[in-house]
């Protein structure tokens, strides 16, 4: 190890918001040359601290050193005078503007006080021919491959800070050829020294350009290994916060329904660009668990069966009776329902009060020529705030002032007023408290013996583990194995994502 000090070394990081921790005493150090994933699920704490790194947020506590001297970023600004730059997934840049406007843009050469545009478009095909471009720079942006534009905005912040590169979800949207094309591009800065750091959910990338690892999980430091010699199992117990000798007491799955005929059918169900076509049958009474990585295809395959995105291929059955779910009111007039992941931005409407969420997907399927008398949601709202023990229990309150807790118990039971045959949960206890945790836990396990079919994807192994009896496991956005019986535990779901793992990097 070079007794020279790190790149970009943070220690003891933790920021707050709202009294909420999302960094507690972290932990990363950056070498030059080296490229660095930072994983972690949703919610780890990832982009929490690469604001930090680079200035648009300030840390609470902790220390900075830009090769070994302390750093104090107070702005984005800042942080590229210090050397650190950041391009992210959605390239920041102008696409109606040339190439070399943008990368040149805010310090265009001048020459009598006006733009010098032949040296700024001489000097901007100087350093496209060094990223192996050979294009015209005098074109706009948009004119070219989303892999392109990802190269320009890489060299702009190189040109512009040139010691530290953040890349968030570089390859995103990019096919295998694209990958490939930034790849080199990375390689390429890694030997002329530059420190990298990337924010990927692809493992397959992770191992094939990556040189160390660092995890976080539910905003702290999981670990930090180096990618020579680590297991694939390894990282993903890592991501997970689990090991697989500390399994839990392995719970019986619930009956699957085998001898039962499906009251929802799949088949070849799919859409390009976000999950390869998949089967999947539902009985009534069955919970059927999805696992997978973020990234793997969960939301996706969630966004699908409910309408939300559009299937370009495959059917869908319900009672053996073809049906066509177009969009979420198709869906809903289907009798499914959909509580998403991203509760605060796709599941409440904030502003609205707790009576108005709850009432929303039900007037939405009467139609709004058929309004909902405020009597009528009045006693819809106080039947599920009992049952469903939402507390305060003020139906006017506006929900944007409840724990997260509540306000998920208040989207389950707007799916509820429905009477759904099949509700899809997609993460339905991420960010609660631990007992709104067990209280969701417990209100799936009664809908199951109630007959409702459900759809529940979960990061939470030991979770999905307890009412789940089929497990779907996902990868790189296709369906890759199903779980049943005595394989439903959370080493066997780790060990099917890891050997799909190993497939994909055995098949390149």
């Amino acid at each position: 190890m070079t007794s020279e000090p790190a790149l970009l070394e943070a220690r003891g990081i933790a920021k707050s918001f709202f009294g909420i921790r999302a960094l507690d005493n972290v932990d990363f150090t950056l070498r030059r040359g080296e490229v660095h994933a930072l994983l972690g699920e949703n919610g780890a704490g990832k982009s929490t601290l690469v604001k930090i790194l680079t200035g648009a947020y300030r840390r609470d506590a902790g220390d900075i050193r830009v090769e070994g001297r302390s750093a104090d970023p107070r702005n984005t600004h800042d942080a590229q005078k210090l050397g650190i730059g950041t391009v992210y997934q959605e390239v920041n840049l102008l696409p109606n503007l040339t190439v070399a406007e943008n990368l040149f843009l805010g310090r265009q050469p001048r020459r009598f006080g006006l733009v010098d545009h032949r040296r700024m478009n001489a000097d901007a095909r100087r350093i496209t021919t060094g990223y192996g471009l050979d294009i015209d720079v005098t074109q706009p942006l948009q004119t070219f491959s989303v892999a392109i534009r990802q190269i320009i905005a890489i060299a702009r912040a190189i040109d512009l800070s040139g010691k530290v590169l953040i890349l968030d979800e570089p390859t995103a949207s990019l096919d295998a050829g694209e990958v490939e094309m930034i790849f080199t591009v990375i390689r390429k800065l890694r030997d002329a020294g530059v420190g990298i750091v990337i924010i990927t959910h692809f493992l397959d990338q992770v191992f094939a350009i990556c040189d160390h690892v660092t995890v976080l999980r539910n905003g702290a430091l999981a670990g930090s290994r180096p990618i020579a010699g680590l297991d694939r199992m390894e990282l993903i117990s890592l991501m997970l916060g689990r090991a697989l000798k500390e399994e839990v007491i392995h719970r019986e799955p619930v009956e699957a329904g085998a001898d039962r005929k499906p009251a929802f059918r799949f088949e070849n169900y799919g859409r390009r660009g976000r999950i390869e076509p998949f089967d999947l049958s539902l009985a009534a009474g069955e919970v059927v668990g999805i696992a997978g990585l973020l990234g793997s295809g969960r939301t996706e395959t969630a966004r699908l069966l409910f309408g939300a995105d559009r299937k370009d291929s495959g059917r869908a059955f319900i009672d053996g009776q073809e049906v066509q779910i177009t969009g979420p009111e198709s869906a809903i007039a289907a009798r499914i329902g959909f509580c998403p992941e991203e509760r605060k931005t796709e599941g409440i409407v904030e502003d609205l009060s707790v009576r108005e969420n709850i009432i929303l997907a039900l007037q939405a399927r009467r139609g709004w020529a058929r309004p909902l008398s405020r009597r009528e949601q009045a006693r819809i709202a106080d039947r599920f705030i009992k049952a469903l023990d939402i507390r305060p229990a003020d139906p006017e309150r506006p929900i944007k002032f409840l724990s997260g807790g509540n306000q998920q118990k208040a989207v389950l039971a707007r799916w509820l007023a429905t009477e759904p045959r099949l509700l899809i949960l997609d993460e339905p206890t991420r960010g609660i408290d631990v007992g709104a945790h067990a209280e969701i836990i417990r209100l799936i396990d009664a809908l199951r013996k109630d007959g409702l079919s459900l759809v529940v994807i979960s990061s939470e192994l030991e979770e999905l583990v307890v009412y789940a009896g089929r497990v779907v496991v996902l990868a790189d956005r296709h369906h890759v194995a199903e779980l049943t019986g005595p394989q439903v535990t959370p080493g066997g779901i780790m060990e099917a994502i890891a050997a799909h793992g190993h497939r994909g990097a055995d098949a390149a």
